[in-house]
Parts: structure tokens; sequence; C-alpha cells
């Protein structure tokens, strides 16, 4: 095989160490190596940027071991050119197993142009991607909080989710704060709900008469207290969020033309993504990374199976939300595609399909600068 780099490094990254092997192509042909350990604090991985930059490394390869990799990488970015490899491409050979062999291996492969660099985003994309992310995860506790409040109040045969469709609205707080104060009159409490929910007199106060103990109070006031906190974070969040968008602000707006795509949904794409679409060659690339393509899995002209293939989960949970907020809007090309879809291959095919279709949108947006135009002319033969 032909020497694509003369002096390259390999790194096998822990917890507590780096293991780093500099693999090097001299004049006459010979190949040597070096291998030196490090610890993962800062001074540290300092000296090994240093160390391999005295040895006149190009280019480092290194797994992307669960989070040990970023402040390894952070240190040594802009020093070197690096890649950062699935470690499912990068198995060791069966035999000795050993950090040294790993390191040494990562570098051989390196040196010879076996290694394809994963999709790392420029640290404000990264910025925006830790932001978005943790708010999901503070939007998924609060949901989780609430069902965990219809249960107690299920447990007290308190009825109030029949009732009223947001059990933690204006009226549902106000009710449940009369009810963790001691309040038990279903009239009373009833006569506290607002707006709409004012016509279900009768029905609510059959649903507000339940068996209220002071132990239901107790878990009532701390999931409300726990539910305002995550309420409260989540706002500290969005506000970040819009701080850190302002510079893809128009990029957003490009992509909330798309049908069912809003602006919660905008930010976490390009947190994932980006707005440069240059890093993808192709619409194809940026849907395979994103795990949206068909997999290849044929064997004597048999193929068998077209599961998707791995990628990017957070992307295909956001797009999978979006196709589903897409496939129920009224007049547009992407409502009526999943309808035609649906009927073929059932509704779930159909809106991981038509998550492709958005993705590959998306990236025409962002490639070409513009905004999506709706093509809905009516149904027309399938």
């Amino acid at each position: 095989m032909d020497c694509v780099y003369s002096c390259c490094a390999g790194l096998d990254v822990h917890k507590k160490t780096v293991v780093a092997c500099v693999r090097r192509i001299a004049s006459d042909g010979q190949i040597h190596r070096e291998v030196r350990t490090y610890p993962t604090m800062t001074a540290s991985l300092i000296d090994l940027a240093d160390w391999l930059d005295s040895e006149g490394v190009s280019h480092v390869a290194m797994e992307s071991t669960g989070v040990y990799w970023k402040p390894v990488y952070h240190l040594l970015e802009g020093r070197f050119e690096l890649l950062l490899v699935n470690a499912h491409h990068i198995k060791q050979v069966p035999g000795r197993k050993t950090d040294v062999k790993d390191a040494e291996w990562i570098a051989q492969l390196l040196q010879y142009g076996l290694l394809k660099a994963g999709f790392i985003p420029p640290p404000p994309i990264r910025e925006l991607r830790d932001l978005t992310r943790q708010r999901a995860q503070l939007i998924r506790e609060r949901a989780s909080v609430a069902n965990r409040i219809h249960k107690v109040l299920e447990d007290a045969n308190i009825k109030l989710a029949s009732v009223a469709s947001d059990v933690l609205g204006v009226s549902g707080r106000s009710m449940l704060t009369a009810l963790i104060g001691g309040a038990e009159n279903p009239d009373q409490l009833a006569g506290l709900a607002r707006g709409q929910l004012r016509k279900k007199q009768p029905e609510l106060i059959l649903a507000l008469q339940g068996l209220v103990t002071n132990h239901h109070r107790f878990l009532l006031r701390t999931l409300l207290k726990q539910i305002d906190q995550l309420e409260n974070l989540i706002a500290e969040y969005a506000s970040r969020i819009d701080q850190v968008m302002a510079p893809f602000a128009e990029a957003a707006a490009r992509l909330e033309t798309i049908p069912g795509l809003g602006s919660h949904a905008a930010e976490a794409i390009l947190a994932e993504i980006g707005d440069d679409m240059s890093v993808f060659p192709t619409a194809g690339h940026l849907a395979s990374w994103a795990g949206l393509c068909p997999g290849n899995n044929e064997s004597a002209g048999k193929r068998r199976t077209g599961k998707t293939t791995k990628g990017s989960q957070w992307l295909r949970m956001i797009l999978v939300q979006v196709a589903w907020s897409a496939s129920h809007t009224k007049d547009t090309i992407l409502s009526w595609t999943y309808r035609r879809w649906a009927k073929r291959m059932g509704k779930k095919k159909a809106l991981v399909a038509l998550s492709h279709k958005i993705i590959v949108i998306i990236y025409l947006l962002l490639k070409n600068q513009t905004e999506y135009r709706e093509a809905y002319a009516g149904p027309v033969a399938a």
C-alpha cells in the first residue's frame, strides 16, 4: 500500500491515560515507531501536543471513546489535522490486544489512508449542540415528572385528566394548589376553572371528588416544585440558545419555511449538522450520517434486509418528529407523500422515508441558500 502521511500519530484515549504512537517513514523506507503514555491532566496533554509537534507529526487519529476524547481533541485542535474515528471502524485484528498495540494500529491505518474521519462541527456549533441537547433532556424530564403527577392524582381517584386536556395548565395548577392547601370541596375546586374549561363544571365536580390524603398532598407539592424548577431551567437554556443562535438566524429562518418544522426543531437540526453543507459531499452522505438510508445486506443475489443504517440518534429523532408534524399539515406535498407511502409500506416506514426526504430538502436549502417552496398542486396518480 502507498504511504499517505510520512509522519503521523495514533492515540488510544482512556479516562486517565492517553497512549500515543508516532509512526514515521524515513528516507530509506524504514519505519520508526515511538510510543509514550501521558496522563489526561491538562498540563500532560499540553506536553503531549508539544511532543507530537517536535516529532513533526502532521495528522493525528483517535477513537471516539465516550466523552474522554473531547479534552484531547480540544487541546490538539488547530495544531494538527485531527481525525476522530468510529471505534467500530478500526477494530483490532484478532490476537494480542494492549493499549500500545491499539495506538500502533491506529497510527498504521492512518499512515496508509485507511481511516475516515467523523464529522466534528466547529466550536460554535458544538456549543449550540450542548445547549439544545441539554434542553431536550430537561423537557423529557419535565414530561416524566408530569406523568408522576398524573399517577398521584389517579391514586387519589382525582380524575382531572379525564376532563381537562392539560392538568398543568392555568386551571389545573389552580386546582392542584388548592388540593395541596387542603381544599376538598369539589364545587369549590371546580370553580377555579378558567376559559373553556368552565363549560365543563358538572364533569369537573365529579372528577374532583376523591380521597386525597396528606401523603398525596406532600407528593403533589414536591412534584409541582420540581416542575417549576425544570421550567425555569428550560427558560434559561432557551434564552442562552437565542444568544448563540444569532449568527445562524438566517439559516434557521430557511429551515422554518419547511412545513412542520418549527423554531425549536430548526435550532436542534442546526446544532447537529451546522449550516455549512460543504462538509457533506451530497445529500445522501448527510442522510446516511443521520441514519436514514436503507442498509445494504445482500448475498448470492438475495437482499436480506433493508434496515436503516446507524447514525446520529439525536438528529434522527428530531427529523422523525418533524416528519410526523409535516404529515399532519394541510395541502402540502409532504403530507400527501406520507399518505401515499403509508398505504404502500405502512405508517412507521413511511415516517422514516419522509424523514429522509426532509433531510434532503434541508441539505439543499442550506447548500443553495434558498427557501422552501411548496409544490403541492392537488392529488395526482401514484
